[in-house]
């Protein structure tokens, strides 16, 4: 481990591409469980629409529970390498292994049995993935103690995973269609796991010179901490935004491969889809950290959401409208989505340093747990809502895919991958609004000793 001798000075762009690439494995299994489980479990293993949804949701519900846990655990980690970066490794390798076999359910003539096997594929994934994803957000928070190295980071960090969305939301269905049925799934399943395994391994190894120090963990129960963490007002406000919005995040993924296949009539369409929702947003994440170092973090997040939740709104006319229309709107989501994640995960760690600095503890992998439970939440419950419009709207599941859908099922699919979204995103910036915390407090505020050492 590699002491950090100014806290404050800029990060080696050797750290911030070591740590960035983690983003390769968080957007790979972000990506395409919410993409393509949902069409997997309907059209190929023939489950109901709301069965399914229960499928896609209840792993993430244990995530929710595990993830303050697993963050417990790394706060209180003693390692040579640091309390955050074994856990990349144990937490990613796992994911790996258990991501290749979620698809991987073999023909056992009972669809009950089948979906068990994805249930309980999944409930591994989302365990594996919290001891990977909690540590692997703590970091920040101890790389630096800068509130503008912090946006530059997560700059790098925005433009890994914007570019891996757009390699796993693109391939993964190109791969399924290309080989078709369940072998395509499966085939699509190992092929991501690689993807995943290139992330751990390309965070864990980038990352091993990093100016990590030790973390003193707070005291008291795990209890104990999350009650001071729920207290702490901007921290609360800025992850009841993200959580809304990563539901409306999780709706649109849901629906990608719905709104191509059913509803614009074109297996490809999902793959063009990802490629102009992703593509804008891997080229102007940066334009949007300049933004954000221009009128601020809070400001930027205002304005990248309001970009998304227009181009969800647009999306409404893909039943009438040009094909290219679709595209335009897909794209204009993209932008908003590269701001709308650029600023909330660079405000995080400037919440959970404020924190240690004003108690002399730091309880950064608490903070972060919390924070990617709720992340979990939104994107386990978007798949789910998105389920749950789909029966509303009559959606005839099947074994091959090439069920008829009735008109009601397509005004469905459309609306919940455009109103819906749109709303949840206009109904976060609620809380988003009253948020505080600027870059006065974040870099002036008093630091005792006691939290120079627990962060240096």
């Amino acid at each position: 481990m590699v002491p950090a001798a100014d806290p404050s000075a800029p990060l080696p762009r050797s750290v911030r591409l070591g740590y960035g690439s983690g983003s390769v494995a968080t957007g790979a299994f972000g990506t395409v469980p919410g993409l393509m489980l949902l069409p997997y479990l309907t059209d190929t293993l023939g489950i109901a629409a709301l069965a399914a949804g229960f499928i896609v949701f209840a792993p993430k519900a244990w995530d929710v529970v595990l993830n303050p846990i697993a963050g417990r655990i790394s706060d209180r980690t003693v390692d040579p390498r640091g309390p955050r970066r074994p856990w990349l490794l144990r937490g990613g390798l796992a994911l790996a292994v258990a991501f290749a076999l979620l698809f991987a359910a073999p023909a056992m003539g009972s669809k009950a049995v089948e979906a068990a096997w994805v249930l309980v594929c999944f409930v591994a994934c989302a365990t594996a993935y919290a001891f990977f994803q909690v540590p692997y957000v703590s970091m920040p928070a101890e790389l630096t103690s800068s509130y503008d190295e912090r946006t530059r980071l997560m700059t790098w960090r925005v433009a890994i995973l914007a570019f891996t969305i757009m390699l796993a939301g693109a391939t993964a269905p190109l791969i399924r269609d290309a080989i078709g049925g369940r072998a395509g799934y499966r085939i699509m399943g190992v092929a991501m796991a690689v993807v995943i395994v290139v992330g751990v391994v390309g965070a864990y190894v980038g990352t091993r010179r990093a100016p990590i120090g030790a973390v003193q963990p707070g005291a008291g129960t795990l209890r104990d901490q999350l009650r001071i963490v729920a207290g702490a007002r901007d921290f609360r406000l800025l992850l009841t935004t993200f959580v809304v919005q990563a539901l409306a995040t999780g709706c649109m993924l849901a629906g990608v491969d719905y709104l191509a296949s059913d509803v614009l009539g074109r297996k490809g369409a999902s793959t063009i889809l990802f490629v102009c929702f992703v593509g804008p947003a891997l080229l102007l994440t940066p334009a949007w950290s300049a933004i954000g170092a221009r009128i601020g973090k809070k400001q930027g997040y205002l304005v990248a959401s309001l970009v998304l939740a227009a181009g969800a709104l647009l999306a409404v006319v893909a039943r009438s409208a040009p094909f290219g229309l679709v595209v335009a709107a897909v794209a204009l989501v993209g932008v908003g989505y590269a701001g709308a994640q650029v600023f909330p995960l660079a405000m995080l760690p400037d919440a959970a340093a404020v924190d240690a600095r004003r108690t002399g503890s730091s309880r950064v992998g608490v903070y972060t747990g919390v924070w990617t439970a709720g992340e979990t939440l939104g994107l386990a419950l978007g798949p789910g809502l998105f389920a749950l419009v789909l029966a509303l709207g009559g959606y005839r599941s099947s074994t091959d895919g090439g069920t008829a859908q009735p008109d009601s099922a397509l005004n469905a699919i459309t609306l919940g991958f455009s109103v819906l979204p749109a709303l949840l995103v206009a109904i976060s910036l609620i809380w988003l609004v009253r948020y505080s915390l600027g870059s006065d407090e974040v870099d002036a505020d008093p630091e005792p000793d006691s939290a120079r050492g627990a962060l240096a």
